[in-house]
């Protein structure tokens, strides 16, 4: 995956627009909308680094999908954000369905 990939599916699973993570970074809504393009290039380092922190990940997260977090907790982190938004949605679930997730999981990966 691109820089843009990354970028875009880490604003989703954490819910923050391209206005909100504007203020955040100082950079214009123009300027990180580019990044956003099919056609779009990887921003200068300094503008990465910008991003980077204010997403709490890494540059190289955005670039290469390896070492996600800035302080890394659990090896989750490593794993495409809607992986980490299916995780985060089953640790909420109760035991019971929690079991029935489980048991569905496993008999579609057997096919």
């Amino acid at each position: 995956m691109s820089f843009k990939d990354n970028l875009r599916d880490e604003m989703s699973y954490q819910g923050i627009t391209l206005k909100e993570l504007s203020a955040r970074t100082g950079i214009s809504y123009g300027s990180l909308s580019n990044y956003l393009k099919e056609a779009a290039s990887v921003p200068s380092a300094d503008v990465a680094v910008k991003i980077s922190r204010a997403l709490n990940v890494s540059v190289e997260y955005l670039v290469t999908r390896q070492n996600h977090k800035l302080e890394k907790s659990d090896s989750l982190h490593t794993l495409p954000a809607k992986i980490r938004r299916l995780t985060d949605s089953i640790r909420k679930l109760n035991d019971r369905d929690f079991a029935i997730v489980e048991t569905l999981i496993e008999k579609m990966s057997e096919e």
